[in-house]
């Protein structure tokens, strides 16, 4: 385990404070909640990182490629219809992963996210091309903004847990 003293110090941070137009919001909570994941690696060892905290096997770097898989397929293959595939996004770890490796992933695929975000945001209601969902039709931005909320949120309290069980750190 990591005996980080910073790291023990995060103080929580609320979310955002915010009175903006719809899309602005949404983006600023999920930006918010990608941060306190991204957050949650800080001054990690790779090796520490790549610990799971629990039984099915979940490490912070394991959530961290997931959420970018998840960014990738919801905005890009799903929304705006590139690829024939989704990103495998339960893929199992290859065990050399490291932090600035895959923190690196992540930004790129928010930045890639954030790019379809803008290019939609004056009709929110403007459905994608195709969902993850076998049957199911397009989201709409708007939906998928809000799933990926929720997404993201469940993951950093999932994090949370996880940096607390390494080294005592709490808070955002």
């Amino acid at each position: 385990m990591t005996d980080n003293t910073a790291a023990n110090e995060h103080r929580d941070v609320r979310p955002p404070g915010l009175d903006a137009d719809e899309p602005t919001t949404l983006l600023t909570f999920l930006d918010y909640l990608r941060e306190a994941v991204i957050g949650k690696t800080d001054g990690l060892t790779d090796e520490d990182a790549r610990r799971p905290g629990v039984a099915s096997g979940t490490s912070l770097l394991w959530l961290v490629r997931h959420l970018t898989a998840v960014e990738l397929n919801w905005f890009l293959w799903a929304y705006r219809g590139e690829g024939d595939q989704p990103w495998d996004d339960e893929a199992a770890s290859r065990g050399d992963e490291t932090v600035a490796g895959s923190v690196a992933a992540y930004r790129a695929a928010i930045a890639r996210a954030n790019e379809v975000i803008a290019a939609a945001s004056d009709r929110l209601d403007r459905p994608g091309v195709r969902s993850l969902r076998p049957g199911a039709e397009a989201p709409s931005m708007r939906w998928l903004l809000v799933h990926m909320i929720e997404e993201t949120g469940r993951h950093a309290g999932h994090a949370d847990i996880l940096r607390e069980q390494l080294d005592g750190s709490v808070g955002r």
